[in-house]
């Protein structure tokens, strides 16, 4: 089971996109939990209708036009199903940027038809199985027919077409990837995909809709939604610009995908969050002098430093094998700007970097978070499988075998090498990027990534 985590999703349907939170499955006192932002209320059959006659208690979703909006619901309701939920003090403090969904978290439901016509590739099969799983948790969280309901018999469902999709054996062969896809009976089955879903696609949403609160309980309008075309384009609210020069006073907050393949919301550690507008804009000075802003997450925290190669051999901010790391870009530049000798000091750029005014801000391939390859680890070794590849191991592997190599840490190629369990696993990874990390597997490569870390972590020195 997962930690407790609140991941933020998108939800398109009837051409506007809605934003809300998800809590994935989490164990609490023995009892197994899942919620979605929402409540249950008195409305009418139509939750978007105003017509307060005859009311019935329904259990609905609260859906926002923009993550801005969802953040000041957030930060000031407390009557809704996620407000007993462990991490939701930390969700209080968010803004728009942190409840933005990744990619991996937008879901369409108005084309789930368009991927079904498409060919049964990799993205095809995902994004359609990741479409109908987060439909069939919707309606797992919003059923009250195993609750005192007189008008359902023990055996009924108030999302019944839900309930005949789930139970199609080729939905059912979703989960089992492209491969199932593959030759004249994985066509068959493809075919399958399609004719369940012409007929019953429909109805589930007709089920759905009836518990989707476009009002964002009360706060919005329908009309405040523009087209799903444009929702992206949407910007931040004014209020929701974080760039604010106290914000590097704040305790950071970790929002990163885990092995369970949902976004964590947990307090400490996690990467910093730099603008993308803004490290595209750096990165002309930095790639021009040939020293690199970089980012790396241990246990101990998040820090930037400067990295470059001298003879195809990796050099950072440091000395005597230790790494200097910085809160913030601003810290290291005061750093940089500074007169303390260090083993960047002569490089023929360095003058450049010291006199710079342009902010050291890595690129997203200059950032590597060693704690959350340990968390994947973890959670696959405890039974979280099916959703993590190989392709966790490329990025922070290329991390330490950078530093270890500065601080002459040969422990560490020892524990990579091509006949240890990581390393094998690492192997994989360049060749089988895809390839699913089995429980077994990440078993047995976990002691020695958390040996790397602890290394690695030794040779850090975070400097005010």
């Amino acid at each position: 089971m997962a930690r407790p985590s609140i991941v933020p999703i998108a939800l398109t349907l009837d051409d506007r996109t809605g934003y809300t939170l998800w809590a994935p499955p989490w164990e609490e006192d023995g009892e197994e939990w899942q919620a979605f932002l929402g409540t249950t209320v008195d409305v009418p059959a139509d939750i978007n209708d105003d017509d307060p006659e005859n009311p019935v208690p329904t259990a609905v979703v609260h859906l926002f036009p923009t993550p801005a909006a969802l953040a000041a619901f957030c930060r000031t309701s407390t009557d809704h199903d996620l407000a007993d939920h462990p991490v939701w003090p930390v969700v209080v403090g968010l803004g728009a940027a942190d409840l933005t969904p990744d990619d991996d978290h937008r879901y369409d439901l108005d084309g789930v038809y368009d991927v079904a016509a498409e060919d049964p590739d990799r993205w095809a099969v995902e994004e359609l199985a990741a479409t109908i799983d987060i439909v069939s948790r919707l309606a797992e969280c919003l059923d009250a027919s195993d609750e005192d309901d007189d008008d359902l018999s023990d055996d009924e469902t108030q999302f019944e077409a839900v309930a005949e999709l789930m139970a199609k054996p080729e939905i059912g062969s979703l989960g089992l990837g492209p491969d199932a896809f593959i030759g004249r009976s994985g066509e068959d089955a493809w075919l399958g995909v399609g004719g369940a879903l012409d007929d019953l696609w429909e109805d589930v949403i007709e089920e759905l809709g009836e518990h989707l609160d476009w009002t964002g309980a009360g706060t919005v309008e329908v009309a405040d939604y523009p087209p799903a075309s444009e929702a992206a384009e949407v910007p931040l609210a004014d209020d929701e610009d974080d760039t604010d020069d106290d914000l590097d006073d704040i305790e950071p907050v970790d929002v990163r995908p885990t092995a369970s393949g949902v976004r964590t919301i947990a307090r400490g550690g996690g990467g910093l969050t730099h603008d993308p507008a803004a490290v595209a804009k750096a990165a002309e000075f930095w790639e021009g002098v040939g020293i690199l802003p970089v980012e790396v997450v241990v246990p101990d925290g998040t820090g930037l430093t400067l990295r470059c190669y001298v003879d195809d051999v990796a050099r950072f901010l440091g000395r005597d094998g230790e790494v200097f790391l910085f809160d913030t870009p601003a810290d290291l530049a005061r750093f940089c700007a500074g007169p303390e000798n260090h083993d960047l000091t002569e490089i023929a750029s360095w003058p450049e970097v010291a006199a710079t005014d342009t902010p050291p801000l890595p690129a997203e391939q200059d950032r590597y978070d060693l704690t959350e390859l340990s968390e994947v680890l973890a959670e696959v070794s405890d039974g979280a499988t099916g959703l993590v590849t190989h392709q966790a191991f490329a990025q922070p592997v290329e991390g330490v075998r950078d530093l270890a190599e500065y601080t002459g840490l040969g422990r560490v190629e020892e524990l990579l090498s091509p006949t240890t369990p990581l390393g094998r696993a690492v192997a994989r990874g360049e060749r089988e990027p895809d390839a699913t990390l089995r429980q077994e597997d990440a078993a047995a490569v976990r002691p020695a990534w958390d040996e790397i870390v602890t290394l690695i972590s030794g040779k850090l020195v975070f400097r005010g």
